[in-house]
């Protein structure tokens, strides 16, 4: 095994597609025709815009084949005490081929995606923690949240 750290490229955004909806069906258990049908007509183009600017995606190739990804979203709102300049990152679709896991992949991934947020000027990085992940975090020096605020969405039908 010759494993390679690297940021995808453009040319790597079909295999991030498959990536994602393969990240999809592991966290959610399945994914309808419907939905995976909307996602690979939405990602294309997400991903041929945001790709290497408000999405940063660290990868790990074996051989050219990538077999782990991690997300960095770079997000810029107004600034406020928690975020003094404005930026901050969301981690999305840590993923890891099965055959792959084990293997410290995701470890190396999320030291990496931690050094660019720094070198970016992030204030923070955010993520939401699954079970296997949360070790991960945990170790990359992530701590879980204090919130006062109670989370909350509207759907759109």
């Amino acid at each position: 095994m010759s494993i390679l750290f690297d940021e995808a490229a453009k040319k790597d955004i079909d295999k991030l597609i498959d990536l994602r909806i393969a990240y999809m069906i592991d966290d959610f258990g399945s994914v309808s025709n419907d939905e995976e049908s909307a996602m690979r007509k939405q990602l294309p183009d997400y991903l041929d815009r945001e790709l290497g600017n408000k999405l940063r995606v660290f990868v790990a190739r074996d051989e050219s084949e990538i077999v782990s990804v991690a997300y960095l979203h770079i997000i810029e709102i107004p600034a406020s005490a928690a975020v003094l300049n404005g930026l901050y990152g969301q981690v999305l679709s840590v993923y890891t081929v099965p055959e792959y896991r084990g293997r410290g992949l995701c470890s190396n991934l999320i030291n990496n995606l931690i050094e660019c947020g720094k070198s970016l000027g992030l204030s923070r990085i955010d993520l939401s923690a699954t079970d296997k992940g949360y070790p991960i975090y945990k170790k990359a020096g992530f701590n879980d949240k204090d919130n006062h605020y109670t989370e909350m969405r509207y759907m759109y039908s």
